[in-house]
């Protein structure tokens, strides 16, 4: 009898992780698997096309957690799937990423005794302060298998004393999914679709707390959008959270739609979002998902914060190092405008095929299970 395993997913961009790892597992044959939805975030985006398009079937399983602070969310889904768990016992457990959901599954799964695995284990940006920070160390401290998207991580981990056994360096599942979803993303047209049809455009996103969160900081970067949307302009994808940030702030007005060269969107499905990279000539985002798809896609990436847990992208890639002052913005601008941006080298593993990679260690992985540590 073939070994069943939860894949473990919590938001948009850990479907996105999932979705080659469920496509490697399903041609390899070796073991049954079933997609368990947290519901940490409430994403309207996430229906059934969404699924359709990453070729994965609907999550079996939905523990409809919802929002809430990070100690109330974390409870909740750890409440949640320890009781799906005793239920009907997984063999193994798989997450992805960095979210709530990762950590709070993780640790439920292993006060049960069942083996968990982490997809994208070792990145680490050094920033406590960080919530994702947090939740990726205590991830890989309980996890028996850590599969590696780059190089730093493998180091990250031998630096704390992880068995070498436990480690594999896999590559980055997420680039199979940018590369799969390319050619559709391409086919949108969503920039022509906007009016910058044959123009030379920014592609913007920002919502992490050190940068939203403060209302001086996030003016300052707002005031400093619409200022540099006068030299090229610019496509600002909004997460809700910088919404409601600049409403609470009274920052509304930089934020609304329509404006001219600072072109305010809502929240976009993957294939037109992914359309917007691929076509753009700069990237301006504090997403870590975004510095890697635009490394691949060869996209000048303004990175507006201090550190980064993808430091290959910075290595090999296309991103720089900001932060959220404003010269260093404008000079890393200017360079864009003028030419002057290094193009990125291929990095090891980041090849669209790493779910078949994953698979195979899981399966592997099941068949000789690791002892914990």
């Amino acid at each position: 009898m073939m070994p069943l395993i939860d894949l473990v997913a919590g938001a948009r961009p850990n479907f996105m992780k999932l979705a080659p790892v469920v496509h490697g597992l399903a041609a390899a044959g070796e073991v049954h698997f079933r997609i368990v939805h947290t519901g940490q975030h409430y994403d309207p985006l996430m229906t059934d096309v969404f699924f359709e398009e990453l070729r994965i079937p609907p999550p079996d399983v939905h523990l409809d957690v919802g929002s809430g602070s990070h100690g109330a969310q974390t409870a909740r889904i750890i409440e949640r799937y320890e009781a799906h768990v005793m239920e009907r016992r997984p063999s193994h457990t798989v997450v992805f990423g960095d979210v709530n959901s990762t950590v709070a599954c993780a640790l439920a799964a292993v006060k049960l005794g069942v083996p968990v695995a982490h997809v994208e284990a070792g990145l680490r940006s050094f920033d406590r302060s960080m919530p994702e920070e947090i939740n990726r160390v205590l991830t890989d401290a309980v996890a028996d298998l850590l599969l590696v998207s780059e190089p730093s991580g493998v180091a990250n981990l031998q630096r704390e004393g992880v068995d070498e056994s436990k480690i594999r360096l896999v590559g980055n599942v997420m680039i199979d999914t940018l590369l799969a979803q390319l050619p559709a993303a391409r086919e949108r047209r969503t920039a022509a679709r906007l009016g910058l049809d044959g123009r030379r455009y920014g592609f913007v996103t920002l919502h992490r707390p050190s940068n939203v969160d403060h209302p001086e900081t996030l003016a300052t970067l707002l005031h400093l959008l619409h200022e540099l949307g006068r030299k090229m302009p610019l496509v600002f994808a909004i997460h809700p959270r910088t919404v409601h940030a600049a409403t609470r702030m009274n920052l509304g007005s930089l934020v609304a739609a329509g404006q001219g060269e600072l072109l305010c969107l809502g929240p976009q499905r993957y294939v037109d979002s992914l359309s917007l990279l691929a076509g753009a000539a700069v990237v301006l985002t504090d997403s870590g998902g975004l510095q890697e798809e635009s490394s691949v896609l060869d996209v000048p990436c303004l990175t507006l914060r201090e550190n980064t847990e993808r430091p290959v992208t910075v290595t090999l890639g296309t991103s720089r190092l900001v932060g959220s002052d404003p010269s260093r913005i404008r000079a890393a601008f200017d360079d864009v405008l003028e030419g002057k941006w290094p193009h990125g080298q291929s990095i090891p593993l980041w090849d669209g095929k790493a779910g078949g990679r994953v698979a195979a260690e899981l399966a592997s992985w099941m068949r000789r299970p690791l002892s914990h540590a």
